[in-house]
């Protein structure tokens, strides 16, 4: 057929059943993203004959003799002008983050009229973002600006620089993971995943698979590597148990690998999946955490030796905590009130719009992976490891990712697409469909977390006793890390002389839990907020005037459940102070707010966060930059642009160190060629460990260029005057423009930052609620948080950012839950199903910001992008039983589940 695309004619013949989407990608056009599979998600949007369309769920030969506009294809339809208007709007507003919904975005938009542009709930309903919150978009179809322009030799920092990829974000030139062309020879791999959450495979007949055409391989697990490794990636390996195998002879979840078949298309590929033949014994499977503890319980890892660091292989328990410092109970005799409860939080997919994928090839010998990963220098190391190769013969990088929040933070793709390259010689493609992203990828650790706190009658603390199970899952991976980490801050920005934790991450037959945004904190947080709310209203006592009587001071430091000094972590600034008062104040005036009509119940919640900015255990990072031609800089980091905002970042402070424009810095990342090592953008390390690094490159290379324009001002008066005039600018780069022509040698300087000392930020979020106890029906009237972020970088970004971790936050604590059957089997993996927010679910976050300027971070700056997640489940639960008199401890708050809540007290 004749296919009309962005005004080129294409000649295609669609295979029966194919969608317009994949057509159009096959064609080249990348812009059009997959996203969902289903038509739920807008990111395969684009117009036919001007109007919107998803196109996921249009089959191609629709498209026949009709105009069909990617978002390459937008600017042309304006006239002569480069870009679209409404491309213009989103750049003006940086309406993006990630940038994976954004072409869907951006076309939807651009097909509104006035009136649509009125009721943009409604209008964009077809459109998901999961990065934004959809403030900043909002703000982009109504023509508001945020972005400040480039006006030469004024100050980067603290500015609102536009992010160096926007306009490739916004005309679809971006390129993710799998947004390239074809490698010559290239397969593809699709994965056979476990009808049972727990069987032995006796056997796999892959007699039939092999004889379809095009199939070229079948891997089982007798192909596997011996070795035995985790998914998780840290710094130090040692901290994740050793549990998994590439494809391993027992299954342990739903949804876990059994075979890969790599074959000339997908649909070969899929067809050989369907033609194995595999025998099961199928085993006594466990799904209840506390259950799984007990004796007698289903081992899910008991044939695991000390050799994998599983803390208890025959009580299926992956770590444990359990310490305490002063005398607890002496704590509780002296309290003169005690509450005591229990707190329950879901399973929460990360839903970021880019699944994971990989492709992977030989480069002359060298395995070369390229990856939708956080931490592409730690996956090297794991290959390396896992396939016995040298770290010069392994090269992994990334495109600019689509979504990450720690589900991006393993290694779940490139394992398998390696052991198929290495097997057949050939480039090998895997991309996860949005049902695997749900059964065979990670999600947020359900916790159950009880809490006892005893207090004075003026609210001093005396004691915490905390006790939290957390359900890993199948597999072990972050299982400990995400354990330790909620059991510390919860409680440590608590002043209380006598504390005890009891913590447990537990094996279940269940589909793995992983790395999170917030890394255990939104759990515990929930469970140590809400229950300080319950103690002060049992007190009589403000919620505000309760935490600043036993909150740690400026001088103070984490009042952890045990001994041990934490020598690594400094108060670099204090800001908890200053946002409290924003948020109480906000509140105050908001205060007037009103309910949708009478019948509706309405109240104020709130709650605080702590966060240490740095992952424990070492994280570090390396930069270069280097001086080019025309007075340019090309920066060199490893950290990966997921939507977190790096790029940006390190770009101004490159420029503020060097007194240039943020314009006149060209940045290369994410590529293990490039640098000697990186430890990933994760724990909100790519601006405070990463920055560091590139802080300290930039120092380098500006002493440097002062060096020499100190040498040719021996030799040149006039380059003498022009460098002292360069000095008092404060500006290096009017003594570079003097020196280049005179310079032929490379200028580069050079930074490394270990990630130590680790500072400390706080959040404090505020919520005004409307309740209708006749349905259980939450709206939020009004949403405030204010942040401790040291000395804001780029205010625009980090409002984002902290609108975008509230309406995820939002998400989880309302409606948002992975579900499973008592089978094991994830029963909702699809958007449609699983409900993350759209653009009516969300109120816009006011984003305020404590004034302080941090001793540790590059640059006086803090981290931001995963503590705005933690304290919003607890202020919202807090906001509910201020409205309804009736509390609410397990998460999400569902209509159904608050209505019940409500109806058992007569309310």
């Amino acid at each position: 057929m004749r296919l009309h695309v962005n005004d080129t004619d294409h000649d295609a013949v669609p295979r029966p059943g194919q969608c317009l989407r994949t057509l159009l990608r096959e064609l080249g056009w990348f812009g059009v993203k997959k996203g969902c599979d289903s038509g739920d998600c807008g990111a395969c949007t684009v117009w036919l004959d001007g109007q919107p369309v998803h196109s996921c769920v249009t089959p191609a030969f629709r498209a026949e003799g009709r105009a069909v506009t990617t978002i390459e294809g937008l600017a042309a339809t304006a006239g002569a002008d480069a870009l679209h208007p409404m491309q213009r709007r989103f750049l003006a507003a940086q309406g993006f983050q990630c940038g994976f919904c954004t072409p869907g975005m951006v076309l939807t938009a651009a097909s509104l009229d006035q009136a649509q542009r009125r009721d943009l709930a409604a209008s964009m309903k077809g459109n998901l973002c999961r990065c934004t919150g959809y403030g900043a978009i909002g703000d982009a179809i109504d023509g508001i600006v945020h972005t400040e322009p480039d006006d030469g030799i004024a100050s980067a920092f603290g500015r609102n620089v536009p992010a160096p990829a926007g306009p490739a974000v916004v005309t679809g030139r971006a390129r993710y993971t799998l947004d390239a062309a074809p490698l010559p020879g290239l397969l593809h791999l699709k994965l056979l995943r476990s009808p049972h959450a727990f069987a032995r495979i006796v056997s796999v007949d892959v007699t039939a698979a092999l004889a379809l055409p095009g199939v070229q391989l079948v891997l089982t697990p007798s192909d596997s590597p011996a070795r035995l490794f985790s998914t998780a990636r840290h710094e130090n390996p040692l901290e994740d148990p050793d549990d998994t195998r590439v494809l391993d002879g027992v299954v342990r979840f739903v949804g876990q690998r059994v075979a890969a078949v790599v074959a000339d298309s997908e649909a070969a590929a899929e067809a050989g999946c369907r033609a194995l033949q595999v025998e099961y014994e199928v085993l006594q499977a466990v799904f209840d955490p506390e259950a799984a503890m007990r004796p007698g319980a289903p081992l899910v890892h008991g044939d695991k030796g000390p050799a994998s660091r599983i803390h208890d292989p025959s009580h299926n328990l992956v770590a444990a905590v359990e310490s305490s410092s002063g005398d607890p109970v002496a704590g509780f005799a002296a309290a003169e009130i005690v509450h005591e409860a229990s707190y329950t939080t879901q399973r929460v997919q990360h839903a970021s719009l880019e699944t994971h994928g990989a492709i992977g090839w030989l480069d002359q010998g060298c395995l070369t992976v390229r990856s939708s990963t956080q931490t592409p220098f730690l996956t090297r190391r794991a290959l390396c490891d896992l396939f016995d190769l040298p770290p010069e013969r392994v090269r992994v990088l990334c495109e600019r990712v689509g979504g990450g929040f720690g589900g991006k933070q393993e290694m779940l793709v490139e394992d398998i697409v390696a052991l198929a390259v290495l097997r057949t010689g050939r480039p090998v493609r895997l991309e996860f469909t949005r049902e695997e992203q749900f059964i065979g990828a990670p999600s947020r650790h359900p916790m159950r977390v009880a809490v006892k706190l005893g207090a004075k009658r003026d609210g001093t603390l005396t004691a915490i006793h905390l006790r939290v199970v957390s359900n890993t899952g199948a597999y072990g991976n972050h299982g400990p890390g995400v354990l330790h980490h909620g059991c510390s801050e919860s409680i440590g920005v608590y002043r209380c002389p006598n504390k005890r934790v009891e913590g447990y991450a537990v094996y279940t037959n269940t589909v793995p839990a992983g790395a999170f945004r917030g890394y255990g904190l939104s759990q515990t947080v929930f469970a140590v907020e809400s229950a300080m709310d319950e103690l002060a209203r049992a007190l009589r006592l403000d919620p505000f005037e309760l935490r600043r009587r036993n909150v740690i001071g400026p001088d103070g430091a984490p009042h952890s459940a045990d001994d041990t000094a934490h020598t690594d972590i400094e108060m670099g600034s204090y800001g908890l102070d200053q946002c409290l008062k924003l948020v109480e104040s906000a509140l105050r005036r908001g205060a007037g707010t009103k309910p949708p009509d009478p019948s509706w119940q309405v109240g104020d919640g709130m709650a605080l966060a702590m966060i240490i900015t740095t992952p424990p255990g070492g994280h570090f990072a390396q930069a270069r930059i280097a001086l080019c031609a025309g007075g340019i800089y090309e920066l060199t980091v490893g950290t990966a642009e997921f939507g977190n905002g790096t790029t940006t970042v390190h770009a101004q402070i490159a420029a503020a160190v060097l007194g240039t424009r943020p314009t006149a810095i060209r940045i290369r990342q994410s590529d293990t060629a490039l640098l000697g090592h990186d430890t990933g953008a994760y724990g909100s390390t790519g601006s405070v460990v990463a920055g560091q690094a590139t802080e300290r490159a930039a120092l380098a290379l500006r002493d440097r260029l002062l060096d020499r324009a100190a040498i040719q001002l021996c030799v040149d008066r006039a380059a003498c005057h022009l460098h002292g005039a360069a000095v008092q600018a404060g500006t290096a780069r009017l003594a570079l423009d003097a020196l280049h022509a005179a310079s032929e040698a490379e200028l580069v300087g050079t930074g490394s930052s270990a990630g130590t000392p680790r500072s400390i930020a706080f959040n404090v979020q505020g919520f005004r609620v409307a309740v209708q106890p006749g349905t259980g029906e939450i709206r939020i009237l009004h949403s405030v948080q204010a942040a401790d972020a040291g000395r804001v970088i780029n205010p625009m970004q980090c409002r984002g950012q902290v609108q975008g971790g509230t309406a995820q936050a939002i998400g989880a604590t309302l409606y948002e839950e992975l579900r499973i059957d008592a089978a094991g089997r994830v029963v909702n993996p699809a958007f449609r199903h699983y409900h993350i927010p759209a653009w009516a679910d969300l109120p816009r976050t006011e984003v305020l910001f404590a004034d302080t300027t941090d001793r540790v971070g590059p640059l006086g700056a803090k981290s931001m992008s995963e503590s705005p997640y933690n304290p919003v489940a607890a202020a919202l639960a807090n906001a509910v039983a201020d409205a309804t008199g009736v509390r609410c401890r397990d998460l999400p708050l569902a209509p159904d589940r608050v209505f019940r809540a409500l109806a058992a007290h007569n309310v």
